[in-house]
């Protein structure tokens, strides 16, 4: 028969086994705690290292759909590069010098030459002179045509313009400052290194020094030959065709040279409308 210390004994080895193994159970949650805590941990950083090196390379996430892209913006104008240099002459007439630097090269304006003799319509054309456009229209804007004439008719075998922009009719006025060249392309060529301007071109007039351009344009009323230095601007409309036919056949007074003059049906530009 069991005796009361036996009783004792065997409730202490019963409580101390019970305490072992809530010890080891103890000791078993901590390791895996600390297994899983190490696991959550490399996992981390494998997926900021992942991230990173997608992002690095602009991809996305194998899990995440691409963002879809922006529509595409329009395509902005182009620009054509325009230097105005005030001149040591001042204008013939007030006139401001453009406050741009660069002119757009898309586009065409329509513009009226009202003259004593008909109506003369252009077409400005931004793609093959865009500064020179940016320049006829500001002077066009400021009055600096009206009331001008068109000082000088050529009747001669390789060219065949009336000029004019020039408000003092002498041929040496100008607008105080001087435009950059445009050089023409796509003119038929011919002989010597020259182009064709066929009938229907506006033109820049100069000297033959570079980029001294100002205000005065030239109007071809059939085929001319002239070196490739003339900026193209803009083209005739018929009736404006029809008006220089006229004061063509008329022919000049020769006082530059046979064929070359003031026009014997004297032509001035009364107003210029834009639009």
């Amino acid at each position: 028969m069991a005796t009361n210390q036996m009783r004792r004994d065997a409730a202490k080895r019963k409580l101390a086994n019970q305490q072992q193994r809530r010890a080891e159970r103890a000791r078993r949650r901590q390791r895996i705690a600390i297994i899983t805590s190490a696991a959550v941990v490399v996992v981390v950083v494998v997926g900021v290292v992942l991230l990173s090196t997608l992002g690095g390379r602009g991809g996305a996430p194998a899990n995440q759909a691409a963002a879809p892209s922006a529509a595409p913006s329009a395509a902005p104008a182009a620009l054509g590069s325009c230097t105005f240099t005030p001149t040591p002459t001042p204008a013939s007439k007030p006139a401001p010098v453009p406050n741009v630097t660069t002119a757009s090269t898309s586009g065409t304006v329509p513009v009226s030459l009202q003259t004593d003799r008909g109506a003369i319509p252009l077409t400005l054309n931004r793609a093959t002179g865009p500064c020179a456009v940016e320049s006829f229209l500001s002077l066009a804007k400021a009055g600096f045509y009206n009331n001008t004439p068109c000082h000088r008719l050529t009747t001669t075998e390789g060219l065949k313009v009336l000029q004019c922009g020039d408000p003092t009719g002498s041929g040496s006025g100008g607008p105080g400052y001087t435009i950059n060249d445009e050089p023409p392309t796509g003119l038929a060529p011919a002989a010597n290194g020259s182009v064709v301007y066929p009938r229907g071109t506006v033109a820049m007039a100069k000297t033959s020094a570079p980029n001294s351009g100002g205000s005065q344009f030239f109007l071809v009323y059939a085929d001319s030959t002239l070196p490739p230095d003339y900026t193209v601007f803009g083209t005739i409309g018929a009736p404006g065709l029809a008006t220089l036919d006229a004061v063509a056949k008329a022919g000049s007074d020769n006082s530059n040279g046979t064929g070359d003059g003031k026009p014997v049906t004297p032509v001035s530009i009364q107003s210029v409308t834009v639009g």
